[in-house]
């Protein structure tokens, strides 16, 4: 395992149960989990706003899709990775580069996903 410890994570998931289970294997990898959001409108707030390292964002969030947030983060150039039931084919063509979370997943899947995330924006 990589140390992740400090990190600070924000996480965008409009399920609970999902949330819940990301924000305590990001605690356990060492990571900080910043702030979190559960719908679009919020996420674009905290995305906007927020001071973290690193954001999380589930693609769908109550049907709508998250890109709006997105584009502040990459505007902002904080690293971000898509979680999503749907694969690479479930996100948008101008975000393929963008290290994708495919639910569901392991915490070393997490693990990953954040170190890819961190080391893009190197």
């Amino acid at each position: 395992m990589h140390d992740l410890h400090g990190v600070s994570v924000l996480l965008v998931e409009d399920e609970s149960s999902i949330a819940m289970l990301m924000e305590d294997m990001l605690e356990l990898l060492g990571c900080n989990v910043a702030d979190c959001a559960s719908t679009l409108e919020d996420a674009c707030a905290r995305a906007q706003s927020g001071s973290f390292d690193v954001a999380i964002l589930d693609v769908n969030l109550g049907g709508h899709p998250v890109y709006p947030a997105a584009a502040i983060l990459r505007e902002r150039e904080i690293p971000f990775v898509f979680s999503t039931g749907y694969g690479h084919g479930g996100v948008s063509n101008e975000y393929q580069g963008v290290t994708i979370l495919a639910k569901p997943f392991a915490m070393v899947d997490l693990e990953r996903a954040v170190i890819s995330a961190l080391a893009s924006r190197r």
